[in-house]
């Protein structure tokens, strides 16, 4: 169905799918706590977005988190338009698997995200995380105001000198503004929650995540 690619490499524009115009239909609302899943969201609701290998378990670290208003799972940082999951594993679509949460700021800070986005998986692997091979697992923050820009930032930087004196590589977390976000298919919307025994490849490096000078916690 798909042509041949190396999964670890990003591919060109030129060489994705077409994807399609018509979004991927999901439930409206979270399996767990019954929170709508698409924006708009109250006034003061601010959103993010991560990508730390596969979404099941990455969306459930996020969804336990207090604080966090709701959460989805999808595609972004590619070029194909409402990707199906099958288009994505084929390595033809550019995006990773990625997370999109709104949180309460007042009860939760944009740091403390950051911090639980590096602390549960390695973000030194580059196209893979532990044995998900492919560019659809690649580490991402992807941000949504210029103050997450700089938070986010700093918290890599403080982190991958955490890192270096562990004896890990360089960080190779893409970060970046927002790019569009696309809903994956309804079964991986809170999957592990319909699906309690199934896979997590969710898993960090170890090391603590100190959040850096000038990043709240």
């Amino acid at each position: 169905m798909f042509a041949r690619v190396d999964k670890t490499r990003m591919i060109a524009q030129s060489e994705a799918l077409p994807g399609r115009a018509v979004a991927i239909k999901t439930a409206p609302t979270h399996a767990v706590n019954g929170a709508p899943i698409y924006p708009p969201f109250p006034a003061g609701v601010e959103e993010a977005v991560f990508g730390m290998g596969c979404f099941w378990g990455a969306e459930r670290k996020f969804w336990q988190a207090p604080g966090v208003v709701s959460t989805a799972v999808g595609y972004a940082g590619g070029y194909t338009p409402n990707p199906t999951y099958e288009e994505v594993c084929s390595g033809r679509t550019g995006h990773t698997e990625v997370v999109r949460m709104w949180f309460d700021p007042a009860k939760v800070s944009y740091g403390s995200l950051l911090k639980l986005f590096f602390e549960n998986h390695d973000p030194t692997q580059g196209m893979r995380q532990g044995g998900d091979v492919g560019t659809q697992y690649r580490s991402a923050i992807y941000t949504t105001t210029p103050a997450q820009a700089e938070q986010a930032a700093a918290a890599r930087d403080a982190y991958a000198a955490s890192l270096a004196k562990a004896g890990f590589g360089a960080i190779t977390t893409e970060l970046c503004s927002a790019p569009a976000f696309y809903y994956a298919e309804d079964y991986h919307q809170q999957y592990l929650h319909k699906n309690p025994n199934g896979y997590c490849g969710l898993g960090g490096t170890g090391v603590a995540c100190t959040i850096g000078v000038g990043v709240p916690s």
